[in-house]
């Protein structure tokens, strides 16, 4: 392809004098650079492209796009400078794999909590209904319901680099739905720049990521982003920040408890799941899902919401939602035949403690007890770990403040900033070593007590300075209680 052709579907300037150079591909590793490539130079978190750029052009770069030009480069290549290269990178790969939104209705899905739950219950509702479909998003990519190995690179929106082509081969093999989760990040970063989203939901706003935006002001401007690019937008407006979403942008549909576009009424939750009736366009549905925690009425709400406008059929709806049991890490129950059960969570800001333990209390029998373990990501917002200490305590029978994924951070350190916020009349521990934490949360177990492990959720590993380490909760959990059925100490 000709570079004045690719940056013609790209939108981008070129310039005549290059205008006429073969281009072979787009890289932004200047390791995965081949003979004939552009080398889009990004500054990342621990790498800057531009420091790369006589290697790309020793591999066979035929095209530099920079924001600053530096002394010493190999000859051979042609290079642009450029103000945005992130947001270049994400067009010319969009260009390059021949505008995938163009063949696919994709549903950006974004919120601090509930991204993942609602993606999942749209796959749901879609195979329920045979619409061949897939997501993208924390736990990697499904297609049609079924886990692949493909984009498993741990971030919840996928890099540029990695996203336009998965997209341009979910079209390729016939996918008409694709229900990704959209990152402050990647919006912040311009990762989607170049994709049409057919629809856009927004689940709710509470603090997270605030080391990166800053500020919750940031921090919701860069999740509005998305909306700038949707046909429709389905808001959340019993959540302040999507009340406001609301008012911002046309074409949205309101989806609330009391009032707006699309109503829950009078929904129940307890041990069994959740039921209500959906309202919407002068319809009523009634919606039961095995799905555990408040929350998964909103989720529902939304995911069902958006699947009638889109035409899909009632009774595949509600069916779909019928068959949800819900996300592995989001409030997963484990029953243990010691008489307590056990609900994995990757609650890890304020507001998801907060809701995934009031859940709990909604249906919580008499005499059971809240024993909950739970620590802080090291390197992260640390303003929010005496907010979640606070919390902890006043929702918890019993707290076990320990690591989380410390990464390079000292653990003791980050597990003082959270001993600020707990109560230290009620009862707890601190134990720094996650696994021994859950090896003593089995221990102090009695029959009808519930064990809330938050914050890992899916996760099977864990992130020190001895980098990322295998780590599976349940494995953990098992053990101990195999262990103590043998009479053997943990």
């Amino acid at each position: 392809m000709l570079l004045s052709k690719l940056f013609f579907d790209a939108g981008i300037a070129c310039p005549e004098e290059y205008s006429n150079i073969e281009i072979s591909g787009v890289v932004t590793d200047s390791r995965k650079a081949f003979a004939g490539c552009i080398f889009v130079c990004v500054a990342g978190h621990n790498n800057d492209g531009h420091d790369y750029i006589d290697d790309a052009i020793k591999k066979g770069a035929v095209v530099i796009v920079a924001e600053q030009v530096r002394d010493g480069c190999v000859g051979g290549a042609a290079i642009l400078k450029i103000d945005n290269t992130r947001l270049v990178a994400a067009r010319l790969y969009n260009a390059w794999y021949k505008k995938p939104s163009d063949r696919l209705k994709i549903v950006g899905v974004t919120g601090t909590n509930g991204k993942t739950s609602v993606s999942y219950m749209l796959e749901s509702i879609f195979i329920e209904a045979g619409i061949p479909c897939a997501v993208i998003g924390t736990l990697g990519c499904r297609i049609n319901g079924i886990e692949t190995e493909l984009c498993r690179t741990g971030l919840t929106t996928p890099d540029s680099s990695e996203l336009y082509p998965l997209l341009a081969h979910l079209a390729d093999i016939g996918i008409a739905y694709v229900f990704m989760e959209v990152s402050s990040h990647s919006l912040a970063l311009s990762r989607v720049e170049g994709l049409d989203f057919e629809y856009g939901i927004f689940t709710n706003l509470t603090r997270d990521h605030l080391d990166f935006h800053g500020d919750m002001e940031s921090y919701f401007e860069a999740k509005a982003k998305l909306f700038e690019h949707c046909r429709g937008k389905i808001i959340n407006t019993d959540d302040p920040w999507g009340a406001r979403l609301f008012r911002k942008y046309e074409n949205c549909i309101s989806c609330s408890r009391s009032t707006g576009n699309s109503v829950a009424l009078l929904p129940k939750c307890d041990i069994e799941g959740i039921d209500y009736t959906l309202c919407f366009r002068n319809e009523s549905h009634k919606i039961k899902s095995p799905v555990l925690g408040d929350f998964a009425v909103t989720n529902s709400l939304l995911a069902a919401t958006l699947s009638l406008d889109a035409k899909i059929g009632a009774e595949d709806v509600t069916e779909g939602l019928s068959r949800f049991f819900g996300v592995e890490g989001r409030m997963e129950r484990i029953s243990t035949e010691r008489g307590f059960d056990v609900i994995i969570d990757y609650a890890h800001t304020p507001d998801a403690l907060e809701r995934l333990l009031t859940s709990l209390h909604s249906f919580r029998r008499d005499g059971t007890r809240i024993i909950l373990m739970f620590g802080c990501g090291g390197e992260r917002d640390k303003g929010k770990r005496k907010q979640m200490a606070h919390i902890a305590s006043r929702l918890s029978d019993f707290v076990i403040v320990t690591s989380d994924n410390p990464r390079d951070e000292d653990p003791d350190a980050i597990i003082a900033d959270v001993m600020k916020g707990i109560d230290k009349e009620k009862p707890y521990a601190k134990i720094e070593s996650r696994e021994a934490a859950i090896n003593y949360a089995v221990r102090i177990a009695r029959k009808g007590d519930i064990l809330v492990f938050a914050g890992k959720g899916h996760e099977k590993y864990q992130i020190t300075a001895e980098g990322k380490l295998h780590f599976d909760e349940r494995e953990i959990m098992r053990s101990a209680i195999e262990k103590i059925k043998r009479g053997g100490d943990i």
